[in-house]
Protein backbone atom coordinates (compact mmCIF):
# COMPACT_ATOMS: atom_id res chain seq x y z
CA UNK A 1 0.00 0.00 0.00
CA UNK A 2 1.18 3.48 -0.84
CA UNK A 3 1.49 5.12 2.57
CA UNK A 4 1.18 8.55 0.97
CA UNK A 5 -2.43 7.70 0.13
CA UNK A 6 -3.38 6.72 3.67
CA UNK A 7 -5.52 9.42 5.26
CA UNK A 8 -4.33 10.55 8.71
CA UNK A 9 -6.32 9.68 11.84
CA UNK A 10 -4.91 12.63 13.83
CA UNK A 11 -3.88 16.19 13.10
CA UNK A 12 -0.54 16.27 11.30
CA UNK A 13 1.82 17.94 13.82
CA UNK A 14 3.68 20.02 11.22
CA UNK A 15 0.75 20.78 8.90
CA UNK A 16 -1.52 23.64 10.05
CA UNK A 17 -5.21 22.74 9.87
CA UNK A 18 -7.89 25.25 8.94
CA UNK A 19 -10.77 24.89 11.38
CA UNK A 20 -14.28 26.15 10.69
CA UNK A 21 -17.44 26.34 12.72
CA UNK A 22 -18.63 23.23 10.86
CA UNK A 23 -15.55 21.13 11.64
CA UNK A 24 -15.45 22.20 15.29
CA UNK A 25 -19.19 21.55 15.62
CA UNK A 26 -18.63 18.08 14.17
CA UNK A 27 -15.97 17.42 16.80
CA UNK A 28 -18.20 18.70 19.59
CA UNK A 29 -21.17 16.61 18.42
CA UNK A 30 -19.18 13.48 17.60
CA UNK A 31 -15.39 13.29 17.66
CA UNK A 32 -15.47 10.20 15.46
CA UNK A 33 -17.41 12.08 12.79
CA UNK A 34 -14.78 14.84 12.86
CA UNK A 35 -12.04 12.24 12.38
CA UNK A 36 -13.80 10.57 9.45
CA UNK A 37 -15.04 13.71 7.71
CA UNK A 38 -12.20 16.18 8.25
CA UNK A 39 -9.09 14.08 8.82
CA UNK A 40 -9.77 11.05 6.63
CA UNK A 41 -11.95 13.21 4.33
CA UNK A 42 -14.58 10.55 3.86
CA UNK A 43 -17.94 11.52 2.39
CA UNK A 44 -20.67 11.68 5.02
CA UNK A 45 -24.03 10.11 4.19
CA UNK A 46 -27.14 12.23 3.87
CA UNK A 47 -29.49 12.28 6.89
CA UNK A 48 -31.71 9.22 7.16
CA UNK A 49 -34.54 10.97 9.01
CA UNK A 50 -36.29 11.83 5.74
CA UNK A 51 -36.14 10.54 2.17
CA UNK A 52 -32.64 11.11 0.81
CA UNK A 53 -33.82 12.52 -2.51
CA UNK A 54 -36.16 15.01 -0.82
CA UNK A 55 -33.43 16.12 1.55
CA UNK A 56 -30.94 16.61 -1.29
CA UNK A 57 -33.49 18.63 -3.25
CA UNK A 58 -34.04 20.89 -0.24
CA UNK A 59 -30.29 21.39 0.17
CA UNK A 60 -29.90 22.31 -3.50
CA UNK A 61 -32.82 24.75 -3.25
CA UNK A 62 -31.18 26.39 -0.25
CA UNK A 63 -27.96 26.74 -2.20
CA UNK A 64 -29.80 28.43 -5.06
CA UNK A 65 -31.40 30.85 -2.60
CA UNK A 66 -28.02 31.75 -1.08
CA UNK A 67 -26.61 32.38 -4.55
CA UNK A 68 -29.54 34.63 -5.48
CA UNK A 69 -29.26 36.57 -2.21
CA UNK A 70 -25.58 37.11 -2.95
CA UNK A 71 -26.35 38.30 -6.47
CA UNK A 72 -29.01 40.73 -5.24
CA UNK A 73 -26.64 42.25 -2.69
CA UNK A 74 -24.01 42.64 -5.42
CA UNK A 75 -26.40 44.58 -7.64
CA UNK A 76 -27.93 42.04 -10.04
CA UNK A 77 -31.34 43.46 -11.13
CA UNK A 78 -34.15 42.23 -8.90
CA UNK A 79 -36.59 41.72 -11.76
CA UNK A 80 -34.18 39.27 -13.38
CA UNK A 81 -33.72 37.39 -10.11
CA UNK A 82 -37.45 37.35 -9.49
CA UNK A 83 -37.98 35.73 -12.89
CA UNK A 84 -35.38 33.12 -11.97
CA UNK A 85 -37.15 32.40 -8.67
CA UNK A 86 -40.55 32.14 -10.37
CA UNK A 87 -39.16 29.66 -12.90
CA UNK A 88 -37.47 27.46 -10.30
CA UNK A 89 -38.86 23.90 -10.14
CA UNK A 90 -39.14 24.15 -6.36
CA UNK A 91 -41.98 26.55 -5.37
CA UNK A 92 -40.30 27.02 -2.00
CA UNK A 93 -37.61 29.17 -3.61
CA UNK A 94 -40.12 31.69 -4.91
CA UNK A 95 -41.64 32.07 -1.43
CA UNK A 96 -38.21 32.50 0.14
CA UNK A 97 -37.28 35.05 -2.50
CA UNK A 98 -40.41 37.12 -1.92
CA UNK A 99 -39.57 37.20 1.78
CA UNK A 100 -35.99 38.22 1.07
CA UNK A 101 -36.97 41.09 -1.23
CA UNK A 102 -38.97 42.59 1.65
CA UNK A 103 -35.87 42.39 3.87
CA UNK A 104 -33.56 43.83 1.23
CA UNK A 105 -34.06 47.56 2.00
CA UNK A 106 -32.84 46.89 5.55
CA UNK A 107 -29.72 45.28 4.15
CA UNK A 108 -28.93 48.05 1.67
CA UNK A 109 -27.62 50.47 4.30
CA UNK A 110 -24.08 50.89 5.54
CA UNK A 111 -21.20 49.15 3.81
CA UNK A 112 -21.77 45.54 2.79
CA UNK A 113 -19.36 42.65 2.57
CA UNK A 114 -20.99 39.70 0.81
CA UNK A 115 -19.75 36.10 1.06
CA UNK A 116 -16.67 37.36 2.89
CA UNK A 117 -14.02 34.91 4.10
CA UNK A 118 -12.08 35.82 7.26
CA UNK A 119 -9.39 33.77 8.97
CA UNK A 120 -6.98 34.12 11.85
CA UNK A 121 -4.37 32.04 13.72
CA UNK A 122 -5.66 29.64 16.35
CA UNK A 123 -2.77 28.08 18.21
CA UNK A 124 -0.52 26.55 15.57
CA UNK A 125 -3.51 26.24 13.22
CA UNK A 126 -6.06 28.65 11.73
CA UNK A 127 -9.75 29.32 12.03
CA UNK A 128 -11.84 30.52 9.10
CA UNK A 129 -15.42 31.54 8.46
CA UNK A 130 -17.40 32.56 5.40
CA UNK A 131 -20.13 35.12 6.08
CA UNK A 132 -23.34 35.49 4.07
CA UNK A 133 -23.30 39.22 4.78
CA UNK A 134 -21.48 41.62 7.09
CA UNK A 135 -23.17 44.99 7.28
CA UNK A 136 -20.73 47.64 8.55
CA UNK A 137 -21.71 51.06 9.86
CA UNK A 138 -18.33 52.78 9.86
CA UNK A 139 -19.39 56.01 11.56
CA UNK A 140 -20.88 54.04 14.43
CA UNK A 141 -18.00 51.52 14.44
CA UNK A 142 -20.45 48.66 14.57
CA UNK A 143 -21.26 45.65 12.42
CA UNK A 144 -24.14 43.23 11.92
CA UNK A 145 -23.51 39.67 10.78
CA UNK A 146 -26.39 38.19 8.75
CA UNK A 147 -26.77 34.46 8.18
CA UNK A 148 -29.54 33.04 5.99
CA UNK A 149 -31.27 29.87 7.17
CA UNK A 150 -33.45 27.83 4.82
CA UNK A 151 -34.36 24.97 7.13
CA UNK A 152 -37.93 23.70 7.06
CA UNK A 153 -38.27 24.31 10.79
CA UNK A 154 -37.30 27.47 12.61
CA UNK A 155 -34.44 26.78 14.99
CA UNK A 156 -35.01 27.53 18.66
CA UNK A 157 -33.00 30.28 20.26
CA UNK A 158 -31.52 27.97 22.89
CA UNK A 159 -30.27 25.62 20.19
CA UNK A 160 -28.73 28.45 18.17
CA UNK A 161 -27.13 29.92 21.26
CA UNK A 162 -25.30 26.67 21.84
CA UNK A 163 -24.02 26.36 18.27
CA UNK A 164 -20.40 27.16 17.62
CA UNK A 165 -21.34 29.32 14.64
CA UNK A 166 -22.99 31.79 17.02
CA UNK A 167 -19.72 32.09 18.92
CA UNK A 168 -17.13 31.79 16.15
CA UNK A 169 -18.59 34.29 13.67
CA UNK A 170 -18.62 37.35 15.97
CA UNK A 171 -15.37 36.26 17.63
CA UNK A 172 -13.54 36.06 14.31
CA UNK A 173 -14.99 39.34 13.10
CA UNK A 174 -13.71 41.08 16.24
CA UNK A 175 -10.37 39.32 15.83
CA UNK A 176 -9.73 39.75 12.11
CA UNK A 177 -12.13 42.41 10.86
CA UNK A 178 -10.22 45.58 11.72
CA UNK A 179 -9.91 46.57 8.07
CA UNK A 180 -13.72 46.63 7.85
CA UNK A 181 -13.87 49.27 10.57
CA UNK A 182 -11.58 51.71 8.83
CA UNK A 183 -8.44 50.20 10.30
CA UNK A 184 -9.73 50.06 13.87
CA UNK A 185 -10.71 46.74 15.44
CA UNK A 186 -14.45 46.36 15.92
CA UNK A 187 -15.17 46.24 19.65
CA UNK A 188 -17.00 43.00 20.53
CA UNK A 189 -19.89 44.95 22.06
CA UNK A 190 -20.43 46.64 18.68
CA UNK A 191 -21.00 43.34 16.88
CA UNK A 192 -24.33 41.59 16.51
CA UNK A 193 -25.19 38.33 14.79
CA UNK A 194 -28.60 37.83 13.17
CA UNK A 195 -30.05 34.56 11.93
CA UNK A 196 -32.71 35.26 9.32
CA UNK A 197 -35.05 32.39 8.43
CA UNK A 198 -36.25 32.46 4.84
CA UNK A 199 -39.41 30.55 5.75
CA UNK A 200 -40.07 32.64 8.87
CA UNK A 201 -39.03 36.14 7.80
CA UNK A 202 -40.62 37.99 10.71
CA UNK A 203 -38.88 35.88 13.34
CA UNK A 204 -35.11 36.51 13.17
CA UNK A 205 -32.87 35.67 16.10
CA UNK A 206 -30.40 38.33 17.24
CA UNK A 207 -27.33 37.68 19.34
CA UNK A 208 -25.43 40.73 20.64
CA UNK A 209 -21.76 40.21 21.43
CA UNK A 210 -19.49 41.68 24.11
CA UNK A 211 -15.97 41.56 25.53
CA UNK A 212 -16.87 38.94 28.12
CA UNK A 213 -18.12 36.59 25.41
CA UNK A 214 -15.04 37.31 23.29
CA UNK A 215 -12.70 36.33 26.14
CA UNK A 216 -14.79 33.24 26.88
CA UNK A 217 -14.80 32.15 23.25
CA UNK A 218 -11.08 32.69 22.74
CA UNK A 219 -10.26 30.48 25.72
CA UNK A 220 -12.80 27.84 24.70
CA UNK A 221 -11.63 27.67 21.08
CA UNK A 222 -7.96 27.39 22.00
CA UNK A 223 -8.79 24.69 24.53
CA UNK A 224 -10.87 22.78 21.98
CA UNK A 225 -8.15 22.91 19.31
CA UNK A 226 -5.48 21.85 21.81
CA UNK A 227 -7.64 18.88 22.74
CA UNK A 228 -7.96 17.82 19.11
CA UNK A 229 -4.27 18.43 18.47
CA UNK A 230 -3.22 16.19 21.36
CA UNK A 231 -5.70 13.39 20.69
CA UNK A 232 -4.38 9.99 19.63
CA UNK A 233 -6.04 8.09 16.80
CA UNK A 234 -8.11 6.07 19.27
CA UNK A 235 -9.27 9.14 21.18
CA UNK A 236 -12.00 10.23 18.78
CA UNK A 237 -14.99 8.45 20.33
CA UNK A 238 -18.31 7.98 18.59
CA UNK A 239 -21.23 9.75 20.18
CA UNK A 240 -24.03 7.72 21.73
CA UNK A 241 -26.56 10.34 20.67
CA UNK A 242 -28.14 9.00 17.47
CA UNK A 243 -29.73 12.40 16.72
CA UNK A 244 -26.26 13.94 16.47
CA UNK A 245 -25.32 11.29 13.90
CA UNK A 246 -28.10 12.46 11.60
CA UNK A 247 -26.68 15.96 11.26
Amino acid sequence: MDRNKVRPDTLAPLAPFSFSQASLQDYTDCARRFQLRHLRRLAWPAPQSEPIQENEQHIRCGERFHRMAQQALLGVPLDLLSETAAADPDPQLSAWWDNFTRLLPTLQTGERQVELLLNAPLGSHRIAAKYDLIQVFTNEKRAVIWDWKTSLRRSRRAGLEGRLQTRIYPYLLARAGAWLGGGLALAPENIEMVYWFAGFPEEPERFPYNQQKYTRDEKALNRLVAEIENARADQFPMTEDEKACRL
